[in-house]
């Protein structure tokens, strides 16, 4: 087996995705990293995944999904598995429906790659940063 490839038989939570985006010491890489952030660089994923942060850890259907934000059945399909490969989000068949969720293990590695030579070499000096949400930018029409 190759060094760099991650064995997933015994380990039934993860999934391809995982296998993907992380090298044998679970650090993303840059092009994954840009994978990701292009992935909620479209407004309609944007909702998508504020949608299950909020709704976070119990995720949504994926009708609901579609429901809640009005967007037609298929092209939901291609936004939420763009999210999926970007490893953002994790999915559960039950049944008939697919359940979406965060996932926050993918979410932990791209910011940490995005903070890891914060403040020269001192990530921990980027805790405030990420541990209170910023104040809400107000639009031209408010």
């Amino acid at each position: 087996m190759r060094p760099d490839v991650i064995e997933l038989t015994n380990k039934p939570h993860l999934d391809l995705a995982t296998n993907l985006y992380f090298d044998n010491t679970r650090h993303m890489d840059e092009n994954h990293a840009v994978n990701a952030l292009s992935a909620l660089a479209q407004t309609s994923r944007l909702q998508v995944f504020r949608l299950l942060v909020q709704n976070s850890p119990a995720g949504l259907a994926a009708g609901e999904i579609a429901l809640k934000l009005a967007i037609p059945h298929n092209t939901l399909s291609t936004h939420l598995a763009i999210l999926t490969r970007a490893g953002l989000l994790s999915s559960t068949r039950f049944g008939r429906s697919i359940v979406y969720r965060i996932d926050p293990d993918g979410i932990q590695q791209l910011l940490s790659h995005l903070v890891q030579d914060c403040c020269n070499g001192k990530p921990e000096l980027c805790g405030p940063l990420l541990s209170s949400p910023p104040a809400r930018r107000r639009t031209a029409a408010a």
